[in-house]
């Protein structure tokens, strides 16, 4: 690319970027003259680009209100940001049904030179964390979910539950919230007239309804009402333990989407569900504290299992 048409580029960004720019900031931006500025216009302008002057004192440069154009160039550092990005997404489990596209674009529209880092930067970069067990959403569905929680309007959906069943909702949408690889909607169901929490990927064909939705109750946060949601999942096991701990130092050990943890003097009482009793045995062996069961009673057997094979672990010599 030639060094005119980069500046015509930058001058495009920079125009895009500003409500108004005098000449004088482009030429300090671009490191040209005034002169020169006026004949980049003047070329956008023969382009069809709605370039528009304004003279006198406070005047400058704009684009025509209402026209945009998709982003003309990347540096290294914006590049990289947007790879990274992408990636991290999808790795993470953010990432809607879109990026595997959006990154080929990205790929297709960079200069060799930054193309080949991306490209370098994809294949190198490496997460101490495992890979989310993603389940990607549509990117309009959660581009309309957003838009409906915004304008605080309901919207009607198909709905298929865990077992298998289908429904039509109407939901007033409260908010949006990703949680290991997962995306769910805080949403008051009208149908049910409660508070409930969806998951994205379980919809099909959402739209937005003419009606507005109710307001979420004062204080409302959906991040805490979709933890809440899924620590109470109902798992064959409902236990209730407490643990030699104040509720802040519990928090540290115990995350929110696991448990559901109250002060208790100065201890907290732990209630979770669970599938399996032997894995809620190295859970609280991992608190580091002592704690006290409360139900169930066959959680006991699970706990003296566990401290029976840590102390014959414990016996073995060391290579």
């Amino acid at each position: 690319m030639t060094a005119p048409a980069s500046r015509l580029f930058q001058l495009l960004e920079l125009l895009q970027a500003r409500p108004l720019a005098t000449g004088r900031e482009i030429a300090d931006e671009l490191r040209i003259d005034r002169r020169t500025v006026r004949r980049y216009v003047a070329t956008l302008q023969e382009l069809d680009i709605p370039i528009e002057g304004e003279r006198g004192v406070g005047g400058g440069y704009r684009l025509r209100p209402g026209f945009r154009l998709p982003p003309l160039m990347l540096d290294d550092d914006e590049a990289a940001a947007v790879a990274f990005g992408l990636v991290t997404a999808g790795r993470l489990g953010l990432a809607t049904d879109g990026v595997g596209g959006a990154l080929t674009k990205i790929r297709r529209v960079l200069p060799d030179g930054v193309r080949a880092r991306v490209e370098a930067l994809e294949s190198t970069l490496g997460f101490t964390s495992a890979a989310a067990e993603a389940a990607p959403i549509a990117g309009s569905a959660a581009l309309l979910l957003a838009e409906a929680i915004r304008r605080r309007r309901r919207i009607r959906t198909r709905y298929r539950t865990f077992a298998g069943d289908d429904s039509t909702r109407k939901l007033s949408p409260h908010g949006l919230v990703v949680h290991s690889g997962r995306w769910y909607l805080a949403a008051h169901d009208h149908g049910r007239d409660d508070l409930r929490t969806f998951r994205v990927d379980r919809m099909r064909e959402p739209e937005l309804d003419t009606e507005p939705a109710v307001a979420p109750p004062d204080g409302f946060d959906p991040v805490e009402h979709v933890r809440r949601s899924l620590a109470r999942v109902p798992w064959p096991w409902e236990v209730e333990v407490l643990l030699d701990l104040p509720v802040d130092d519990a928090r540290e050990r115990l995350p929110s989407t696991l448990a559901e943890l109250e002060p208790a003097g100065t201890r907290t009482l732990v209630r979770m569900r669970v599938s399996s009793l032997d894995w809620m045995a190295r859970v609280l062996a991992g608190t580091g504290c002592r704690f006290t069961i409360r139900r169930p009673e066959e959680l006991r057997a699970s706990v003296r299992a566990l401290a029976e094979q840590l102390a014959l672990s414990s016996d073995q010599p060391v290579d």
